[in-house]
């Protein structure tokens, strides 16, 4: 399926540069992480847009040419229709990407992971328990996702984790040799970035400043609700609604244009001041290993 405008024939695509979605299916999550981006938890609703609402949205990505959608939430994998959207996902020959927190995987959503052309991504803070749980606010959540992590390793399946710096005296450097010594061999480290629940409440709010510059230019993100913006860590900049107009309409109109021209532009990777390896995003960094074994680095 090809997008057109009706009037000429002629097939709309996404903006250039735009390599991928992130599709936020769900604002409810079983964890109340202190730095979470988007507020998700436990008493979070599941949001204003409906299974039908999200398979438009996916069918719309596979039109404009978009190649890699990424599921994420809250915690994607609460939702009933996970599997279905990951099998449209595939079929409309996207690249799908699910990130967990992988406390909870029902028994039959393992076989959708598994399938080709579907990576699983999640979080892990520390190689310590009472480290970790101190993040995700959730007594046992360390060892749920620990074990999730060598299930899926087990299983074959692509996996990338994300370790965010939250507080001081966090371990991260046990913890991604404790990943590495499992078997992860893609692992982005990142630093809590004050959007969200890590938001300082004296300083009036996030500002582009705090973004990493792809959003917009390369990413696209849909939170539950159907507000558009260029990631999750952007959503205080809203560029429409998928809900009252269409995507295409949405990525081209002058609003969109306009935004993307106030977001700074890339930070070159590994400078001192940012890993450039925005979690979930994953952007470009230092280490090849991404594209060695995943293929060409999307940039959620």
């Amino acid at each position: 399926m090809t997008v057109v405008i009706p009037e000429t024939g002629k097939p709309i695509t996404a903006p250039v540069g735009v390599r991928s979605m992130e599709l936020e299916i769900t604002g409810t999550c079983q964890l109340n992480c202190a730095h979470c981006c988007t507020s998700s938890g436990p008493k979070a609703g599941p949001g204003a847009m409906t299974r039908e609402d999200w398979q438009q949205v996916i069918a719309d990505t596979a039109a404009l040419g978009i190649p890699t959608v990424q599921l994420i939430g809250g915690e994607p994998t609460l939702s009933p229709h996970l599997p279905h959207y990951i099998a449209q996902a595939i079929d409309a020959g996207l690249t799908v990407e699910v990130y967990s927190n992988l406390t909870h995987i029902r028994p039959a959503l393992w076989a959708a992971l598994s399938r080709p052309g579907v990576r699983l991504a999640t979080s892990y803070y520390s190689d310590q328990a009472e480290d970790h749980e101190k993040i995700t606010k959730a007594k046992g959540s360390h060892a749920r996702t620990r074990a999730n992590i060598i299930a899926a390793l087990d299983r074959s399946i692509a996996l990338r984790v994300g370790i965010v710096e939250v507080h001081e005296g966090q371990r991260v450097k046990e913890a991604e040799a404790e990943l590495r010594a499992l078997g992860v061999r893609v692992i982005n480290i990142d630093k809590a970035r004050p959007i969200g629940r890590a938001a300082d409440p004296t300083a009036g709010g996030p500002t582009t400043g705090d973004l990493c510059g792809h959003c917009f230019r390369h990413r696209v993100s849909v939170d539950p609700d159907g507000n558009v913006s260029g990631c999750i860590l952007s959503r205080f900049i809203n560029a429409g609604n998928v809900r009252q107009q269409c995507l295409a309409d949405i990525l081209n109109s002058p609003r969109w244009a306009e935004i993307t021209t106030t977001i700074p532009m890339p930070r070159a990777a590994c400078t001192p001041d940012d890993s450039n390896d925005c979690d979930p995003a994953s952007t470009e960094a230092c280490d090849p290993a991404y594209e060695e074994e995943f293929g060409p680095t999307p940039a959620f």
